[in-house]
């Protein structure tokens, strides 16, 4: 089902009390939180937006490695402080809590990923990156993971998203074009050439697609979906007074493959992708 579609949705793969156990820790993360006013980038996933906010900025281009706070449009005044409270005002915390964090890691390494992982045939997977995702308002437009995290050949990247509430159509569950993982991909997100305005561009363009092509995933409280790196999926608003809190990691088969030098990710000496497998 999964290499038909592009995508495999298994409900009750994590228990209530692990999902608990990541919220209650990115409570802590968040009460502990505390943002260099320079810093404090919104994430965007609109083009122009996105290279603006994220593409001017080296606390994207080097969180990587680190535990980082994105923000929503809006939450901030111009001094850079909270209009709203804090907990609120987050878009997502990233990229390495797989590494530096002790409940993220086990998750990520638990091990029934570990056998999901061989039962999907992955030999020598590494995890590049991992994201909290509090999904407060934005739709996520139309994309594909291999636009922001390229390899060579392509096919090689792998998306856990763990639903840690209840993902509906109200609160901006997934949704997905079945079988559009096989047509490659049309865009890029690179490192930009130093000196330009930017240290991120985009290469390319994304195809118009025909939102009747989209069918939603609603997943319940601890439902893992298994993504497909060229998979075609979205998100739309989320018009509900409740929050859609999941945490996602991608990994990648690192046996005969080239993680690609433009990506704005990128392995340091301080952080190598880690073995999925421990």
């Amino acid at each position: 089902q999964f290499h038909k579609d592009g995508f495999l949705v298994l409900e009750q793969f994590f228990s209530a009390e692990e999902c608990d156990s990541m919220r209650s820790q990115m409570q802590r993360i968040v009460a502990e939180m505390e943002v260099p006013p320079h810093c404090r980038t919104a994430f965007s996933t609109r083009e122009e937006e996105q290279l603006q906010a994220q593409g001017s900025s080296d606390y994207f281009l080097t969180s990587g490695d680190k535990i980082r706070f994105f923000f929503e449009k809006g939450v901030l005044d111009e001094k850079g402080n909270f209009l709203i409270p804090k907990e609120k005002s987050i878009s997502k915390i990233g990229h390495a809590l797989h590494a530096y964090d002790p409940v993220f890691k086990q998750i990520t390494h638990s091990p029934k990923v570990q056998e999901l992982g061989r039962k999907l045939g992955l030999v020598s997977p590494v995890v590049v990156q991992s994201m909290y995702i509090f999904k407060s308002l934005l739709a996520v437009t139309p994309h594909q993971d291999a636009t922001f995290l390229h390899t060579e050949p392509l096919g090689r990247i792998l998306g856990f998203w763990i639903a840690l509430e209840d993902a509906t159509q109200e609160n901006g569950c997934l949704w997905f074009i079945p079988g559009s993982h096989t047509n490659g991909i049309t865009r890029r997100m690179v490192r930009a050439a130093s000196g330009a305005s930017t240290c991120v561009e985009f290469v390319g363009a994304e195809p118009a697609y025909d939102d009747k092509q989209f069918i939603p995933l609603p997943i319940r409280k601890g439902g893992l979906i298994l993504i497909h790196g060229e998979v075609v999926h979205k998100s739309e608003l989320n018009s509900s007074e409740s929050s859609r809190h999941a945490f996602t990691f991608h990994v990648m088969e690192a046996k005969g493959t080239t993680w690609s030098k433009e990506n704005w990710l990128q392995p340091t000496p301080e952080l190598p992708f880690p073995s999925l497998y421990t």
